[in-house]
């Protein structure tokens, strides 16, 4: 176990982790620790945004003051990653990569965190891990043939394609609005009208259909999909079939429950995590910040204001 005790260790290299470390340092405390699985930050970033795909600070139209000293800005998945490098190339923020975190657990007011890279102790932790989990797959299986052809984001799709997008939610209708740009594209959902998006996705959604620039087939499931001449055939619960060259599946996925609960925090009857208002779950000095702290995701102007408020409450406990 590492000798030092940190004022406050991170987990999760996302914007709220960045935002996190970067308040952490500007408004005084002495020993951060910013811990990452992967070999990088801003993994959802570099993973599944397209390249130069647009970052706005306002997403989706929600308008967010910043309220740190982090100076986010609209740009791109390259300027966003260019920033964030520049924000934690800083001599003062220590930081662990390839650092997979098992279980943190607390006692006598001092929290550990054990990790691939051995156990450190802190006296305060923010949980800043996105939603993540597993995506949701369909209940009929996949053909072997078609996996190439099937995703669960917009990693396998191209330009001029035919394309279906599964699913009604805000996922599904950012995909089929995105890929709409240079694809032909149908968006199909088992309800009769798609109710569950926000209002901003709900209001784009109708605004592609009626425009013609997404096909809508809604109140009708999918029986299964099979290979037709290196197509997805995709059958439908009323006898009907469609061809398509992709699909893309975004119907949810499982919020990291385990882990939450392997950090200490409580869930719960829906599986989200418990906190107060000052993102603080029911183990003081244990916080939750970024995506998993709020159901519809995505800002990451909200994310970083979660680090400035989370730092702010652990100074003003500590003052």
């Amino acid at each position: 176990m590492s000798s030092t005790v940190y004022d406050l260790i991170v987990i999760g290299g996302g914007p709220g982790g960045i935002g996190a470390v970067v308040e952490a340092k500007e408004l005084g405390l002495k020993k951060v620790l910013l811990l990452e699985k992967t070999d990088n930050h801003s993994n959802t970033i570099r993973k599944f945004y397209k390249d130069k795909k647009r970052v706005d600070k306002d997403w989706q139209g929600q308008m967010v003051e910043l309220e740190g000293n982090v100076d986010f800005v609209d740009g791109t998945k390259e300027s966003t990653l260019d920033y964030f490098d520049k924000l934690l190339d800083d001599e003062l923020i220590d930081s662990e990569f390839n650092c997979e975190v098992y279980k943190v657990s607390k006692e006598n007011n001092l929290f550990t965190v054990e990790s691939s890279k051995g156990n450190f102790q802190a006296k305060n932790i923010i949980v800043a891990i996105g939603r993540m989990g597993k995506p949701n797959k369909p209940k009929y299986k996949i053909p072997v043939s078609l996996r190439p052809l099937v995703g669960y984001n917009l990693d396998k799709c191209g330009k001029g394609e035919k394309v279906l997008v599964v699913g009604g939610g805000d996922s599904a209708v950012e995909y089929a609005c995105e890929l709409s740009e240079s694809n032909d594209v149908t968006l199909t959902y088992r309800q009769e009208k798609i109710t569950r998006p926000n209002p901003i996705n709900k209001e784009m959604i109708a605004q592609y259909a009626k425009e013609g620039k997404v096909a809508l087939k809604l109140g009708i499931d999918i029986e299964n999909i099979e290979n037709e001449h290196g197509q997805i055939k995709v059958n439908y619960v009323d006898g009907t079939y469609e061809l398509y060259d992709k699909a893309v599946y975004a119907i949810g996925g499982t919020t990291p429950k385990d882990f939450l609960k392997a950090c200490g925090i409580t869930l719960d009857e829906k599986g989200e995590p418990i906190f107060d208002e000052n993102y603080e779950s029911e183990v003081k000095g244990l916080y939750i910040a970024g995506d998993i702290a709020f159901a519809s995701g995505g800002s990451i102007a909200i994310a970083l204001n979660h680090g400035y408020r989370i730092v702010s409450h652990i100074l003003k406990g500590n003052g």
